[in-house]
């Protein structure tokens, strides 16, 4: 019988994430030649090497490969257990790993975490921005509880649940303010800004402005909706911009805001957790005040604008 620790199976999980014994014993609070001791007693224990140790990084054999879902799950489960005692317990405490897109988090996350402390006074948050395809790939793995996101993922392991919906606004230099707003495939015509390859938001943009035209841009690509309307402002092109994002981005820049006519391009916000995970109560509770969290967002933007209103 193969006698493993869960220890080792994080310390593995761990190296096989990062790559890097000093960046994989970092997170995981221990030393790296205790970590690489704990790598080499693995390997004895199964006989077969885990890791191709090269001078600067380290890489999966094909066995290793093969190991890492295996022990990912194990530890998936293990993590679950917990979750299902805490589940039990009734009140909702503890950590709760929330991940969250870059085009949300900055605006929606300094209130979500607001009424969440005040909802819960035992919980423990720990954030994670990045992509979604990074996000779906960590909650999978169980390094994440929940996340929220652009729907649909589609991702059959996973629920859905969706918040709420924000429509895209057109933002375009200050000079441009009295102009009529084009309609949707104008702005292929038009020098678009949108974000690098990885987000979202740049696919959900690209289908409003050119749904059955796939030819090369020429624009620039920024790596946050804060530089895309910075490069407006500074007269380079025009871009695009979730509504929740407007008040941040825009007080600082020399641009005007434009809503389409008609149906505007727009954005399904919701939240995604594993479909195993025994806190599914707890973050459909969860979901709610997300949700409750956006609406008085968008609440106090709505009367930001009214206030600073032309017409008062």
């Amino acid at each position: 019988m193969i006698n493993l620790t869960l220890k080792q199976l994080r310390y593995f999980a761990a190296l096989a994430r990062y790559g890097h014994f000093g960046h994989a014993a970092d997170a995981c609070a221990i030393s790296q030649p205790a970590l690489s001791m704990q790598i080499r007693e693995m390997e004895a224990t199964l006989g077969i090497a885990l890791f191709e140790r090269g001078a600067r990084q380290v890489r999966l054999t094909a066995f290793g490969a093969a190991f890492a879902p295996r022990a990912q799950a194990i530890l998936r489960d293990v993590d679950e257990l917990g979750d299902l005692a805490r589940a039990a317990q009734g009140a909702f405490a503890g950590r709760l790993r929330i991940g969250v897109i870059p085009t949300i988090a900055p605006y929606l996350l300094p209130r979500l975490i607001r009424d969440l402390t005040d909802r819960y006074a035992g919980l423990d948050i720990h954030v994670r921005e990045t992509l979604t395809a990074r996000l779906i790939r960590e909650l999978a793995d169980g390094q994440l509880d929940a996340a929220i996101v652009a729907l649909p993922v589609s991702e059959p392991s996973f629920t859905e649940v969706a918040l709420f919906t924000e429509d895209f606004v057109l933002i375009r230099p200050q000079a441009d303010a009295g102009k009529p707003v084009p309609p949707g495939n104008a702005l292929c015509d038009m020098r678009l800004l949108l974000l690098e390859e990885g987000h979202c938001f740049r696919d959900q943009a690209l289908s409003f402005c050119q749904p059955r035209d796939a030819r090369a841009r020429d624009g620039l690509d920024g790596s946050s909706l804060a530089t895309l309307v910075q490069m407006v402002g500074a007269g380079i092109g025009v871009t695009l911009l979730p509504e929740m994002a407007v008040a941040v981005e825009t007080r600082s820049a020399a641009v005007s805001v434009g809503r389409f006519d008609g149906v505007p391009p727009a954005r399904t916000v919701g939240m995604i957790w594993r479909k195993t995970n025994p806190l599914a109560s707890q973050f459909m509770d969860i979901a709610t005040l997300v949700r409750e969290s956006a609406m008085a967002l968008r609440a106090d933007h709505a009367g930001m604008a009214a206030h600073n209103s032309p017409s008062r």
